[in-house]
């Protein structure tokens, strides 16, 4: 029997992918809606919600998804660190895949980050660099914000170590310092490169996307996966089995 999916956003960029990649995998978008739009009043006739939408949309999503117990795949990204904290308990009483980033490619450089971040140490300095499109409205990106989690967890650093780009006299770089770039222009779908240097080599991770498709067929296949797992957040690692 066909997927049954509640789109979130289905007027964007996301979303029209989204509903062209579900039709190719032969799912069935059961509502396709947007802001204005009752969400509440769609939720019976669905098996999963998908939402890329706002971040201002992530709650009111949640509370309808805990109401009528739906798994849900969230993909919206700009949440502040203590909202999304929140959202995250929230998400947790229902199946619940949410990521920065549904591509199997970044999904895979994550992995490598984790793995190339251990064992290089803090011998190498790590800066963070995203580009994307001119409309993109937050910054930096969730796949960027997502390897800079990954970074500070493995050396065992906070975000005050984090250096949103550089300006001035900023005296030295510190072994501390992480830093972060992002970039906006034309029609940049999304690049991003993890660069470690060290004196006398460099080591650079880079993935770059010209197709939204590769997010919206990962959505897809959370959500294919997500409808019959328990309660709990979960992310792209955990769907295609990188942990």
């Amino acid at each position: 029997m066909a997927l049954k999916i509640l789109l979130n956003g289905a007027k964007g960029r996301m979303g029209h992918a989204i509903a062209a990649a579900a039709q190719d995998a032969g799912a069935v978008i059961s509502a396709g809606i947007d802001f204005g739009d009752n969400l509440a009043a769609h939720v019976s006739d669905c098996d999963v919600i998908i939402d890329f939408s706002s971040h201002r949309a992530t709650a009111a999503v949640l509370d309808v998804a805990i109401a009528q117990n739906k798994p849900v795949v969230i993909g919206t990204t700009g949440h502040a660190a203590d909202e999304k904290k929140h959202l995250l308990m929230q998400a947790a009483k229902v199946p619940c895949v949410w990521a920065g980033n549904f591509s199997v490619g970044v999904n895979l450089l994550f992995a490598l980050t984790r793995h190339a971040t251990k064992v290089l140490g803090a011998d190498y300095d790590t800066e963070v660099i995203e580009m994307h499109h001119r409309f993109k409205k937050d910054a930096p990106s969730g796949t960027a914000a997502r390897l800079l989690e990954i970074i500070l967890e493995e050396r065992k650093l906070n975000a005050e170590s984090l250096r949103h780009g550089r300006s001035g006299i900023t005296g030295e770089r510190q072994p501390s310092e992480v830093g972060v770039h992002a970039l906006r222009g034309g029609d940049v779908v999304g690049d991003h490169t993890v660069l470690y240097a060290a004196l006398g080599e460099r080591v650079e991770l880079t993935h770059k996307a010209s197709d939204r498709g590769i997010f919206a067929r990962g959505a897809i296949r959370a959500a294919n996966w997500v409808v019959s797992q328990k309660p709990g957040v979960y992310d792209m690692q955990d769907v295609l089995g990188l942990k």
